[in-house]
Formats: C-alpha cells, sequence, structure tokens
C-alpha cells in the first residue's frame, strides 16, 4: 500500500507515539517500517517492562497522545469486550478527553461564519470564555436577543480535516492489519473501521444531534417528569448548535439534592421510567448519560442535555433482548446458547457445551439472589471475560445498552441504594411481551409476505413463457448432479412396481368378492366361471410373489 505525502506527515506522527510506547514490532509487521524509513533498531525500543506500566496503559496514553480520533476510538473499544480483554477495556474507560480551549478569534470567526452574521447582532450577550471544552468542540453561554438563555455548541476549528485524514490512515491501517496478521480469522477489520468512521462523521453534524432531541421531545411528550431542552433551529448548522440552556442540580451531587429537599426515591423512579422506556418502547435511547448530562430540576423532574450519542433497537433487537432475557432468568442454557446463535451473536461452529457450561456457572451466581441485590455492572464485568473467550459479537448498539445501563444504575445506587430497577420495570416488560403477541406487532411483516408472494405469482406467468421460450430454442441446458442417482433411481423403480401390483392386486380381489357369489360350480364350468377362477389363481401367484419379493429384501423397500 503506497502512502501518499499527504498523509506521510501523520503516519510519521503516528509511528513516533507507537515507536515510544513499545509498539514497534507492530509497525514491522504491517510492513510500514520501510515505507517510512523508519530504522529497525526504533522498532524495539522501550520494551514495555522496563517502565512500570502495563501494555493497557500504554495503549490508553498512546491514543490520547494521538488526538481526539484516537480517543475516541478509545472509547468506542472501552464498550466492546468482544475486541478487547478485560484489563484493556478497564483502562480504556480512564481516557480523557480534556483539552483546552481553542482561540476565541478563531471560534468567533466559525459563528459568524456559519450563521451568517456577527454575534452581536445575532445575540444580546455572548460569553467569549468557554464552560466546556473538548476534542471535537466547545461550549459557550449566551442570551438570546428575547432574554432566553442558550448553550452554543461550536465544532472546533480544522478538526473536520484532521479527523477525515485521520480515519484514512485508520482503515489502511485495518485493511494492512486484515491481510498480515491472525486477527483476520476472527473479525473483519475494515468493516469495523468503516463502521467507526460512520459514527465519527455523524457526530461531527450537529444538525443530526438536534434532530436527535427533537426526537426525544417527541417521545417523552406526555411524560411531565422528563426535560428535553429546546433547539433554535434558526441558528443551528452542521457546526453550531444552539440550545435552550437549563439549569438544575447535577443528579450525582447528592448532598444538593437533600438541602434542596428533593425526594431521591422519586428522582430514581423518574430516572428508571425514562431509560426503561426509551428501551423497550422507543427502541431509541440517550447513550452517554453521564452525571454531567443528568440535572434535576424542581419537582424532582430529570433534565436531559447532550444527545450527540444515541443508540437504536430495532423491535427484533428488543424481541431478542427479552427473550434472552427470560431463558437467562429460567437458567435455560441450552435455549440461551440457541439464541444467541440464531441472533448472530455467537458462530454456529462455536463449542456450544463449553459456552453453555460457563454460562451456567455465570448464572448459578446470581440464582436465588433478590433482584435488587443483582448489579448490571458486575453482570457485565463477568460477561467480559466469556465474550472475548467465544468471540461473541454483538451488535453495537447492544454494548451502548450495556453501557447506558450501567451508567445509569452508579448513578441510581447514589440516590437510592435499595432501588429495584427490576421491580420497576416489571410492567413494561409485560406490555412489551403482549405488543409482540397483537396483530400490529406481527401483521407488518405477513403482509410483507403476502406482497412478496403476490409479486412471485404476478410475474410466475411472464417468467414461465420465457424460461419455456429458452428452452424451445436449446439456450437452457440444466444439469443435475447427484451422488449414487442410478441407485436411488432402481430403488424408486422398485418401490414403484410393487405400489403398482399391490394396487392391481387390491383391485382384483374387489372384484373377486364381487363376482364370487354369482359363480356356478355346475360341471362343465361355464367360461364366465373359468374367468373367475383363473383371476383367482392369478391374484394368488402375485400376492405370492410380492411378499416373497419382500421377504428377500429384509423388509427394505
Amino acid at each position: 500500500m503506497p502512502i501518499t505525502p499527504r498523509h506521510l506527515n501523520r503516519y510519521r506522527q503516528i509511528a513516533e507515539v507507537m515507536i515510544g510506547h513499545g509498539f514497534g514490532a507492530i509497525l514491522a509487521q504491517l510492513g510500514l517500517d520501510s515505507q517510512l524509513e523508519l530504522p529497525r533498531r526504533l522498532l524495539h525500543r522501550k520494551p514495555l517492562a522496563q517502565n512500570g506500566k502495563t501494555p493497557a496503559v500504554h495503549v490508553r496514553q498512546a491514543l490520547e497522545e494521538l488526538g481526539p480520533t484516537f480517543v475516541k476510538l478509545g472509547q468506542i473499544l472501552s464498550t466492546r469486550p468482544d475486541l478487547l480483554p478485560p484489563s484493556f477495556l478497564l483502562e480504556l474507560t480512564r481516557l480523557q478527553d480534556d483539552v483546552p480551549p481553542a482561540p476565541w478569534d478563531a471560534i468567533k470567526a466559525i459563528l459568524e461564519e456559519e450563521l451568517g452574521d456577527s454575534l452581536e447582532h445575532l445575540f444580546a450577550e455572548f460569553d467569549s470564555t468557554p464552560i466546556a471544552a473538548a476534542s471535537l468542540a466547545q461550549v459557550h453561554a449566551a442570551r438570546m436577543p428575547d432574554g432566553a438563555q442558550v448553550v452554543v455548541k461550536v465544532q472546533r476549528p480544522n478538526i473536520e480535516s484532521t479527523i477525515n485524514l485521520d480515519l484514512d490512515i485508520l482503515y489502511d491501517l485495518a485493511r494492512l492489519a486484515q491481510d498480515r496478521t491472525p486477527l483476520a480469522e476472527l473479525y473483519d477489520l475494515p468493516e469495523l473501521a468503516e463502521e467507526f468512521a460512520v459514527s465519527l462523521r455523524a457526530e461531527l453534524d450537529y444538525r443530526r444531534e438536534g434532530h436527535n432531541a427533537d426526537r426525544f421531545q417527541q417521545n417523552f411528550a406526555a411524560e411531565s417528569h422528563l426535560y428535553v431542552p429546546k433547539v433554535y433551529w434558526e441558528y443551528t448548522t452542521r457546526r453550531v448548535l444552539v440550545q435552550e440552556r437549563i439549569f438544575g442540580l447535577k443528579i450525582s451531587d447528592i448532598a444538593a439534592l437533600d438541602a434542596a429537599g428533593y425526594d431521591r426515591h422519586q428522582i430514581a423512579l423518574h430516572s428508571a421510567r425514562f431509560i426503561i422506556k426509551e428501551i423497550l418502547e422507543d427502541g431509541f435511547f440517550h447513550a452517554d448519560p453521564h452525571p454531567g448530562n443528568i440535572v434535576v430540576l424542581p419537582n424532582e423532574v430529570i433534565g436531559i442535555m447532550d444527545f450527540g450519542t444515541v443508540g437504536y433497537l430495532d423491535p427484533n433487537d428488543r424481541a431478542a433482548l427479552v427473550r434472552l432475557y427470560i431463558t437467562a432468568v429460567r437458567l435455560d442454557t441450552v435455549s440461551l446458547v440457541e439464541q444467541l446463535i440464531q441472533v448472530g451473536v455467537a458462530a454456529p461452529n462455536l463449542n456450544r457445551s463449553a459456552l453453555q457450561r460457563d454460562v451456567r456457572r455465570l448464572l448459578l451466581k446470581y440464582h436465588g439472589l433478590p433482584l435488587q441485590d443483582i448489579r448490571a455492572a458486575d453482570v457485565l464485568d463477568s460477561l467480559r471475560p466469556i465474550i472475548y473467550r467465544y468471540h461473541l459479537r454483538l451488535p453495537s448498539n447492544f454494548w451502548l445498552l450495556a453501557k447506558t445501563l450501567v451508567m445509569m444504575e452508579g448513578v441510581g445506587l447514589k440516590l437510592d441504594p435499595d432501588f429495584d430497577m427490576f421491580k420497576v420495570s416489571e410492567p413494561y416488560v409485560r406490555r412489551f411481551l403482549l405488543r409482540m403477541w397483537l396483530p400490529s406487532a406481527w401483521g407488518p411483516s405477513v403482509v410483507h409476505s403476502a406482497t412478496g408472494w403476490a409479486d412471485l405469482l404476478n410475474s410466475l406467468p411472464r417468467q414461465t413463457t420465457r424460461l419455456l421460450g429458452q428452452v424451445e430454442r436449446g439456450e437452457l441446458e440444466l444439469q443435475v448432479g447427484i451422488p449414487a442417482f442410478d441407485y436411488y433411481i432402481s430403488r424408486v423403480d422398485r418401490i414403484t412396481t410393487r405400489i403398482v401390483l399391490s394396487v392391481l392386486l387390491a383391485a382384483i380381489i374387489l372384484a373377486l368378492a364381487m363376482l364370487i357369489p354369482g359363480m356356478d360350480l355346475t360341471w362343465p364350468w361355464t367360461f364366465f366361471t373359468w374367468v373367475i377362477v383363473g383371476t383367482f389363481l392369478m391374484a394368488v401367484f402375485l400376492a405370492t410373489w410380492l411378499i416373497l419379493s419382500i421377504l428377500r429384501s429384509g423388509g427394505r423397500l
């Protein structure tokens, strides 16, 4: 793979960081040492064992040094126990995304370019000091001309070109690794790189985040205890998002909540209802519910912010999750493993008995415990080694869901340590199971299948006419090869002969049964009597031959 001049400098930066953390041998395995003109002595510099840091720590530090694209990659990998062992997953959760804010002049230029006017005309007030800064964007406080307070999220200068360059390089590295490493036997690395690129590029378009917020508003329009801030669409573009600013107490600030007189049990209840509804009913969930994105407003109303990361679960995904939950509660490991294979999580050729044994051990660990004593974080920690050992491949949205549940559980335990999430979810699960049996759930798929059959029947005469025309013109030749074809044909022939003889014999017997009562046995016999006697003798002969034939074949057809 030739390296273009546009990518060369960035490749060298990546190589320097990897060599500095002891991963130079990977560059040599990918064949980049010669293309980047790297001295071979550098590829094995600074062995990991000499600096006291584990390989997982070096991976995290290397990703942080390489910048926003690789930090985002590490954050996604931290939720994928099917790709990395548990020690690496734990370390990647410590990735830091805090960076110094970009210069105000550059930020102001982006805002005015995107919004098409000066900030002085667009806003009554605008704070040039950001209230938050990350690798992709930073957030400023402002006031609209009508006095409404808003937050303005603006993309950092040149970040899109930087990310596009890094994504091109990551895809190239994935293709090299697919061709030159054993990982190709387990994973489709280019496909994983492409999936990551699509996700990250979508995150750079803030119009998408605004539409996510609007969708949450619609889904929870009837819910009085959840508040989603308004999006100012006339001020929102691909690189700028302006949204209503909401003021409340951080949901994790227990002391402040108690001082304000809030009922923590009610807050936990509202939070649980929010997460259960968005998963089981809507199939569209907030995938980054850390305490910084959730505030508590008066009357225990939950305020949700930052809709850049969301997850999707179609009805089949939700049904699969519910079925897995039910089989796990029943300790039915055989059905559970079969369900994993059916939804494509586990490969059909895996060692089923070993996976069933490990899953059963895990389930027995929690069997008999009260549901409120079972923690999602503990279950996930126990699952990670099994997932990695058997290379179970859950869809990326399932991992987002697992991360979401663990985050919300951590918040819930702080609010109310005795809160029973399973008890709250029980009526939602029952309603979901009921909907699965209603015509509104299975009707569309039946109609879709019926439409397909109707299309087939409609096109069948036309296709048949064309096929017969090809046969008549000698344009179509069908060749079928079946092992031991002649043998099976002879068997079919014998079976057919016996069936025909049996039917003929039965017909003769019935005819004789009707004719014998009218026989005249006075000698000399009449022609009619001779016919009946001859037919009787033929029937005896056929019956004898058929019985002997069956006995000689041992009863086989």
